[in-house]
């Protein structure tokens, strides 16, 4: 059954693939619960670039389910039970920055993100990447400021803005990535 079959009331509804630490599915669990319990899941984290090479970053609302109104340089979200992480990079991409008709985001790399106070933050994590050409009309649920900054620029924040945990470790990642 796809995640979006059924439609969630609320996004702690939502229902999730539970998986272990190689990333084989061994049960399913709300979203809400998940996050209680600190289950591990999936997740896809979408570096977006427009035609000018800069990055999409945005500001969470404050109603967010995890780290509300914190920054990030990502887009994405978690995989809904029974789905891939490419349809649900793509997905996720498209809902975040409200467009249809986006190139299929590139997979780079996947890791185990652990985090948190008590170490109970745990999902698997994809990175993507994706160029988006067209007008973003993020989804005002989600997205409270939004803009293409230059990479530079967000190098510069790093250290000045409160960045999602999640996305800034995937960033990291992804820099030493590239620096190979």
């Amino acid at each position: 059954m796809s995640p979006m079959s059924s439609s969630p009331s609320s996004p702690s509804d939502e229902i999730l693939d539970i998986v272990d630490e190689h990333d084989r599915v061994v049960g399913r669990a709300p979203r809400g619960e998940a996050y209680a319990r600190g289950l591990r899941h999936r997740c896809v984290f979408v570096l977006a670039r427009d035609a000018e090479d800069r990055i999409f970053v945005h500001r969470r609302t404050p109603t967010k389910l995890v780290f509300p109104s914190l920054y990030d340089m990502f887009v994405g979200g978690v995989v809904g039970a029974g789905e891939n992480y490419d349809d649900a990079a793509l997905r996720e991409a498209e809902e975040e920055l409200g467009v249809s008709g986006l190139p299929r985001p590139v997979p780079v790399f996947k890791f185990l993100y652990e985090g948190g106070a008590d170490g109970r933050q745990t999902w698997w994590s994809a990175v993507y990447e994706v160029r988006c050409t067209l007008p973003v009309r993020p989804q005002v649920e989600e997205v409270a400021w939004h803009d293409f900054l230059p990479e530079a620029e967000v190098e510069r924040r790093l250290d000045t803005w409160e960045w999602v945990p999640d996305g800034l470790d995937a960033y990291r990642r992804l820099r030493a990535h590239r620096a190979g």
